[in-house]
């Protein structure tokens, strides 16, 4: 589609701001929209150096979708990058009418360099048709990765259960069977035990994480939306899983495990307590949040004997300097990664983007 068609297309919808959070998050889960949109994620961001703002998109006095926006500030002249970490909210149909609308309202109010989108859509599904109509590109600079495994929770428990390995089906029996206390967390107290858990994990397994200031932030703003289900061997905290919630789908944040929780197999048990949690609650999916070829997608494959792909990471150019942003951005990200001093002068313009990009949201 031409800039001049986007044009058009948006002119027909109305943009306006949202500042309301019941408004804002009756949006969200009435349109099935993802976690990651509700208002208490754009306040974590906030809270950690990124401006946030959400859209309400309407055709006449009808709220057809929006958009929680994320930007992140870059050196002039790119100004920012501007990013909907699984959004828009919208039914599939309207998605080219929706993300038209949504980026010429980001482009005339704050002039970002780029907007990039990572929907909660599976591959092939009239909302990825959507943002090729839009204009959008799809790029390999995943911030969120689309291979994943979605769990259907309106199946019963016993179709669940069925869908795991054996062993990892005897796993969890066991842990159902023993002495662990598998619930929801539900004091400060037990959340300083989750991060002192998940900082064993991360240095055991050699991943990065935030400072606790992050994950307290998620817990203080998001609230009820982010229960993390937890194995309590007595009063102590041996593993758990760390969710984010909207009225239909779960989106697993983090998980971790303790060395006594792993002697007990509790990373298993409360994995199940997680998925029934969530199908008791309401949500009807339940996203693993991605698989690489690593141990711990190893781990999240036993539960299911399928993979779900979304149609992944999409980017709409919206200023003139975006070549300066594409080209620098790679090469920029290819020499860090080599431990190499960046050089030159797009790169010197790129290095923000790359940083931004890097310190996205993190699952």
């Amino acid at each position: 589609m031409s800039p001049e068609s986007q044009l058009s297309t948006a002119s027909e919808l109305a943009v306006g701001p949202c500042r309301d959070r019941a408004v804002w998050d009756a949006l969200v889960n009435g349109h099935g929209g993802h976690p990651l949109q509700l208002w208490g994620w754009g306040e974590v961001k906030a809270a950690h150096h990124w401006r946030v703002e959400r859209l309400i998109v309407r055709d006449g006095a009808t709220a057809i979708g929006g958009a929680q926006v994320l930007y992140r500030a870059l050196p002039w002249p790119l100004k920012s990058l501007a990013y909907l970490s699984r959004g828009p909210v919208c039914a599939g149909e309207d998605a080219e009418r929706v993300l038209a609308a949504i980026a010429a309202a980001v482009r005339e109010a704050h002039g970002s360099v780029a907007l990039v989108a990572e929907p909660d859509w599976d591959a092939g599904s009239p909302g990825g048709q959507g943002l090729e109509a839009a204009g959008f590109r799809r790029t390999e600079d995943m911030i969120l990765i689309p291979r994943t495994l979605i769990l259907d929770l309106a199946q019963t428990e016993d179709e669940l259960m069925a869908a795991m390995s054996r062993t990892t089906r005897a796993n969890v029996r066991k842990n159902l069977k023993g002495d662990l206390e598998l619930r929801k967390v539900a004091t400060e107290a037990e959340l300083e035990q989750v991060l002192a858990i998940y900082r064993e994990t991360a240095a055991r397994a050699g991943f990065g994480i935030h400072e606790d200031a992050y994950y307290r932030d998620i817990w203080r703003f998001l609230g009820e939306d982010s229960p993390i289900v937890a194995a309590f061997d007595g009063d102590d905290v041996v593993a758990f899983v760390w969710i984010a919630r909207s009225a239909g789908t779960a989106f697993e944040l983090y998980g971790g495990v303790s060395a006594a929780g792993q002697k007990a197999r509790a990373n298993y048990g409360v994995k199940w307590a997680a998925f029934t949690a969530m199908k008791s609650d309401g949500c009807t999916r339940y996203d693993l949040n991605g698989l690489l070829n690593d141990g711990i997608s190893d781990f999240k494959k036993q539960f299911a004997q399928h993979e779900d792909m979304l149609t992944g990471t999409w980017e709409l150019p919206l200023s003139p300097f975006y070549p300066v942003y594409a080209t620098g951005m790679p090469i920029a990200r290819r020499a860090l990664r080599r431990g190499r001093t960046v050089v030159g002068a797009a790169v010197r313009r790129a290095k923000g983007a790359v940083g931004a990009v890097w310190e996205l949201v993190r699952r």
